[in-house]
């Protein structure tokens, strides 16, 4: 194997000869690019958009070693090779991280230069090879509500609880190379994405090309309505990419979307992107890329399209993309990049046939499969309780909240006997009588970057507010109301349009810039909800403007979780529950002792627009994004050591170097099986990467807890688990620590427990990991469909490493998760079609033998492997090994290794 990184078999590029000027209009040119159209290939003229970004990069970056001139061929030939599941190399033009996934990120590549330090090598190699962004502070826990002063006193505790953290990505960002660092209180990454950080073309020393990124947030994908093609990956991948390793994916097939019509009066982009959630999960989109074409595209704004493109994650597609066009120019000129840029950007992708314009007549491209929306039949909507991707209609929301209070406990059931249905849970609210139902909204969050980064569904927010302050309607006050902007443009906005006083007199003050109640960060409830709910066995609610309502997400006391439209967050919670059909009856009583329904506060498109355009306004883009680079006087205060070696502190609760590299040799380890393994844990179908490795908050029984404790951590002080990435030994402990988590070895039991098998007692998940690794005793998981679902969280890969398990065994694998398990050299393994764990009658009691050769070049991406278990049950699985670069990985024992040892042998 050829060790050399980035090594070019020649000084000659293999496509120098349509190496093109681009000319500026007043003379000069802007810069040099490689030209398809100088190719004459009547092939690339019907290549869908989002393939052609694919083909330029692998022609920029054709070194006939990493990149090969076969593999611009496969990706021109798309048409014919894209079904055949071909491999090809992707170099993406950046990395996106934000601090969730950015500590773990910064720690492995501290780790990594430790590692090659040990080797003898040179640590000055670990450094990013392309240009990384940081973006600090994705995550605001919400402790401070309904008030003023909200932002700040939610900042000083953020900065209290994260200070470390902190300083060590402020270490990070002096200690590396080309890594531009966001600090806190700037907003949630994705919408600092889409308004400041995406270029849709670089300009890099002359050389243009077009922006694309890969981020170690699945929700990545929100700049792909940008025009730029991004999507979310593991951290270890997006690590790799960073150090110049090209990403070895799958050439996609692409789904066509095709948008006719307009939406109708008081529709909103949230119910549209909640119908394309369902279309696409229903269509089946997982591994592919969704291009949105057609006339209605260009009637919808470029906010809009952000909005659907920030959910691909919910509707199972690597990219939800929509091609430039006049109206992304426009959107770059709003939000403050300048005329020369954006005049560069538009004759680049014009000369490189990138750039779509409705104007013309549109030359029919060839898509893998078609779909067709009129949004004129796009109705309001929202979606749960516990799925993003279970829509209800708004007018069939009261029956289908009856239905699922009828139904077996499952995604649409909670199993409320009829006779407790009526339950009501009185109590005293600070003096205040108060009373709580099944149904009734405890939380209700405008929060979320898929929707806070829309000025047409946060000023219909504030429109709301206002017409319901004039009726006299008044949220009640045991409802936990917020407003977490994605960017401090949206304050901007509102306090111009005068809409904020509204918000705030309905609860909804601004309480911080980053991700709350979507991620988990909802905060504690009041005590004597809290109590109500608990001791009432309550199934209370919680309506938030997010794209993630899995079980036990949201909050640990919120059952029922629903998805919707910043404006319909205040009209639930003025209700105070979601068993309400808003057509037939009353959302209160005004001031005057009149009814007041849905629609006499609902906003009219018109109203909407007007407060648009006279509201948001690019000086407002220009003014957030002139200081972001300044910081804050907390961030600036922060004193970290200069040395690009990191000091670990062995006492740090935060900052803890993981044994990934411990012993680590130049030898690779090899292949392996797995022999007489016990199973840790037995799942049935959507085990998502929340349940794997949560990010909420951390349960006082649990092991984490437990550990943080005997270390001299008051409770109050845990923080989340998201905010301890950093520590593995947490997050092992962490691991499958979800509460909601049902594991079939417990037999009917909810939570984050399993059977040790040789001695049938019930243990903690860490526990029981623990008692296996001490005997020297391997063990895997057994799952059904869509494993891994929901975020790219590399801790859901890294945890069970560390727990010791070998490989999963499902029906199916999220994308991103998958190639995760690859990354830290755990065994994928899938149940051949019509068969899962209960037809092979297994029941997890059993011990399992992989039959894996031992010589990585005896085994074949997408190869049989045979599964035998000591009751002498055998079956045949497909190991989910897709490309020969992951068994490269495999062979490592985890792609860091693989870049470690190829780095060190650099001379």
């Amino acid at each position: 194997m050829d060790t050399r990184i980035g090594f070019v078999e020649s000084s000659e590029h293999a496509f120098s000869g349509i190496l093109t000027g681009l000319p500026k209009p007043g003379g000069g040119e802007f810069g040099k690019f490689y030209s398809s159209p100088a190719l004459n290939d009547p092939r690339i003229d019907k290549l869908p958009y989002s393939i052609r970004i694919l083909l330029e990069s692998a022609i920029r970056n054709c070194d006939n070693f990493q990149v090969t001139k076969e593999d611009v061929e496969k990706i021109i030939d798309w048409e014919k090779t894209a079904p055949k599941q071909v491999e090809i190399p992707f170099k993406p033009a950046r990395v996106l991280l934000q601090d969730f996934t950015g500590v773990p990120a910064v720690v492995d590549l501290a780790c990594m230069r430790d590692a090659i330090n040990n080797l003898g090598g040179d640590s000055d190699k670990i450094n990013p090879l392309v240009p990384v962004d940081l973006v600090v502070d994705h995550s605001v826990q919400v402790d401070v509500t309904r008030s003023e002063n909200a932002v700040k006193a939610n900042m000083e505790l953020e900065f209290q609880r994260n200070k470390e953290r902190f300083a060590f990505l402020k270490w990070g960002s002096k200690a590396f190379q080309n890594m531009l660092v966001v600090p806190p209180g700037s907003g949630i990454v994705h919408q600092v994405n889409l308004e400041y950080l995406g270029r849709v073309v670089f300009n890099n020393d002359g050389m243009l090309y077009p922006d694309s990124v890969v981020g170690t947030d699945s929700h990545t994908t929100m700049i792909d309505g940008l025009g730029v093609a991004g999507w979310g990956v593991g951290g270890i991948e997006a690590e790799a990419a960073m150090l110049g390793q090209p990403m070895s994916m799958v050439l996609p097939g692409v789904v066509g979307f095709k948008l006719s019509g307009k939406l109708r009066d008081g529709v909103t982009a949230t119910d549209l992107v909640l119908t394309v959630t369902q279309m696409l999960r229903k269509h089946g989109v997982v591994g592919k890329f969704v291009e949105f074409h057609g006339d209605g595209v260009g009637k919808i704004s470029l906010a809009d399209r952000a909005t659907i493109a920030n959910m691909s994650p919910e509707y199972g597609a690597t990219m939800g993309f929509f091609p430039v066009d006049h109206v992304t120019l426009q959107y770059l000129k709003l939000t403050g990049r300048s005329d020369d840029t954006v005049a560069m950007i538009e004759a680049y992708l014009r000369a490189n046939n990138m750039f779509v314009d409705y104007n013309e007549p549109q030359q029919e491209r060839v898509y893998s499969s078609y779909l067709e929306l009129n949004l004129s039949e796009v109705e309001p909507c929202i979606s749960g309780p516990k799925r993003p991707h279970d829509r209800v209609p708004l007018k069939e929301m009261k029956a289908d909240w009856h239905s699922c209070l009828d139904n077996k406990v499952g995604f649409k059931g909670f199993a409320v006997p009829k006779e407790a249905q009526d339950k009501v849970a009185k109590f005293d609210f600070h003096g205040q009588p108060a009373e709580l139902r099944h149904g009734s909204v405890v939380i209700a969050a405008i929060t979320s970057c898929t929707n806070t980064s829309n000025p047409s569904v946060m000023l219909g927010a504030g429109l709301v507010a206002k017409k319901a302050c004039e009726l006299g309607l008044q949220v009640k006050p045991w409802v936990k109301t917020s407003l977490a902007p994605g960017s401090g443009v949206v304050t901007k906005y509102l306090l111009q349009s005068g809409l904020q006083k509204y918000l705030n007199e309905q609860g909804f003050d601004i309480v911080g810039y980053g991700c709350t109640t979507c991620i988990g960060n909802s905060g504690d409830l009041d005590e004597s909800v809290a109590s109500a709910i608990s001791d009432n066995d309550i199934i209370a609610s919680a309506v938030l403007s997010g794209n993630r309502n899995f079980e036990g997400r949201v909050h640990a006391l919120t059952r029922a979780n629903y998805l919707a439209s910043p404006p319909l967050v205040v009209a639930y919670a003025l209700a105070g529950t979601v068993d309400i059909d808003f057509e037939k009856e009353p959302i209160g009583v005004g001031k005057d002792g009149k009814n007041v329904y849905l629609r006499d506060i609902w906003p009219s498109s018109e109203e909407i627009a007007e407060a648009v355009q006279s509201s948001v306004l690019p000086d407002m883009f220009k003014s957030t994004y002139k200081s972001i680079t300044e910081g804050n006087p907390m961030w600036n205060d922060l004193n970290v050591p200069e040395a690009k070696l990191y000091s670990w502190d062995e006492n740090s609760t935060y900052i803890h170097q993981p044994p990934y590299f411990t012993n680590m040799t130049m030898d690779p380890p090899g292949a392996h099986g797995v022999k007489d393994a016990y199973c840790l844990l037995n799942f049935g179908d959507s085990i998502t990467t929340d349940h794997i490795s949560p990010a909420g908050s951390i349960h006082k029984d649990s092991p984490a807890a437990k550990f943080l404790l005997d270390r001299g951590v008051d409770r109050k002080d845990f923080n989340s688990y998201g905010s301890r990435r950093g520590n593995d030994e947490i997050m092992a402990r962490g691991t499958f620590a979800n509460i909601r988590i049902v594991n079939k070895l417990l037999k009917g039991e909810v939570g984050p427990q399993t059977v040790h098998i040789p001695t049938g007692e019930k243990l903690s998940v860490f526990d029981a990991a623990s008692r296996y690794k001490a005997a020297g005793q391997d063990t895997i998981v057994l799952a059904g469909a869509e494993y891994g679902s929901g975020s790219s969280r590399d801790w859901a890969a890294k945890g069970p490493m560390l727990l010791g398990v070998k490989a999963v065994i499902a029906k199916s694998f999220e994308r991103i998760h998958r190639s995760n398990l690859v990354g830290m050299g755990i065994i994928p393994l899938c149940f051949k079609a019509g068969e899962d764990a209960d037809t092979l009658q297994l029941t997890g009691h059993e011990r399992y033998t992989i039959d894996l050769p031992n010589n990585i070049n005896e085994i074949r991406p997408g190869q049989d492997v045979t599964v035998k278990t000591d009751s002498g049950k055998s079956f045949t699985c497909t190991a989910r090994f897709d490309t020969e670069v992951e068994l490269a990985y495999f062979n490592h024992g985890g792609i860091l290794p693989y870049v470690i040892r190829q780095l060190a042998a650099q001379k």
